[in-house]
This record gives C-alpha cells, structure tokens and sequence, in this order.
C-alpha cells in the first residue's frame, strides 16, 4: 500500500508518484546508489507504473517517497515490506538517491518515522532489516533509529560477482516506546 504523509522535522514521507519516476530511473541506473543494493536493473515509465499500481494493492508492503520539507525536493525512498500480520512483524528499506544528501542523517529521520508508524499505527511488534556488512552509513543509521544487531548472516548476498555478508538490525516494539518515553 502507499503510505500515508509522515511529517518530520526535516523529513516528509509521501506517496510515491508518477512525477517521481525519472528519479527513480536515474538513481537505480547510478552504480555509486545501487553499489548495496540487491536490485539493478533498468526502470522504464511502463515498469514504473506497473509498480506503483501493484504497490498500492499490495497490504504486505508500504512504501514512502522521501521529501525534503524546505523545499519539496524527492530524495529517497523508505519501505516497510513483507509484513506479516499474524506475528506481527515487517522488514524495512531505505535508500537516499541523491548523492548530494547523503550524510545529512536524512534517512535516520525517515527510519524513524517509519519505525513509529510500523509501532503505533500498524501495531507490529518487530521491524527487522538486512543490509550489506559493508554498508556502514546504513548500519550507522538505522542504530541511532534504534536498531540493534541481531546477528550476521554470511555470503547472504551475491552481488558483483562475489560474496557479501549481511548485518541483520531489528528493533522491538517494547524497546522502541522506551526510548519514545526518554525523549519526551
């Protein structure tokens, strides 16, 4: 499904949109923004809009177009998928295509919002996450969201030709309404 508008201090999640497309196109075509990413094909407008259309049918999955708030500019992309209900948990995603915007701790925001809509609104009980072990500004982020390492699953990932291992991160709910009630 598409996601509802989530409002940050720096951040808003929206929507996915048709206008967003060829942003997308360029990101996933950048080999600097897919190089820890497990998907790298070319998107055309069609593919594009097979996939919003199927996303937003979709009750497993939510997806979120990042803006920046000061001046309405689509950065990245935030994700909650495979969500089981009966366990209640769900597994998330986060990319920032706009090169000129990494290490501006954008995606921590995102991570955050969506990590209080996945508790509050969705009522799950565990995110969990897997990102490539050597992606450190992923794994950096999404612990100061307030996930922690569950584990590592070796040569999980097969991506240019070899072997990466991937850092498993989650974060229960229980754990997550104690930092919300620190920070209040």
């Amino acid at each position: 499904m598409l996601g509802p508008i989530l409002e940050g201090e720096r951040v808003r999640l929206e929507p996915p949109r048709p206008e967003y497309f060829p942003a997308y196109q360029r990101w996933f075509a950048d080999m600097e923004v897919t190089r820890y990413l497990l998907y790298r094909f070319p998107f055309t407008v069609k593919s594009e809009e097979e996939w919003l259309e199927q996303v937003g049918k979709d009750a497993s999955q939510v997806i979120w177009a990042i803006v920046l708030k000061h001046n309405g500019r689509l950065i990245g992309n935030a994700a909650l998928e495979h969500i089981d209900w009966r366990n209640r948990r769900g597994e998330s995603g986060t990319v920032i295509g706009e090169k000129d915007e990494w290490g501006k701790a954008y995606a921590g925001e995102a991570m955050r919002l969506r990590t209080r809509y996945a508790f509050r609104e969705l009522g799950l009980e565990t995110v969990t996450t897997r990102v490539v072990l050597a992606n450190e500004a992923s794994r950096r982020g999404l612990e100061r969201a307030g996930y922690r390492q569950a584990g590592v699953l070796r040569h999980h990932y097969f991506v240019d030709g070899r072997w990466h291992d991937a850092w498993v991160g989650e974060i229960l709910r229980d754990e997550w309404e104690a930092t919300q009630e620190t920070t209040r």
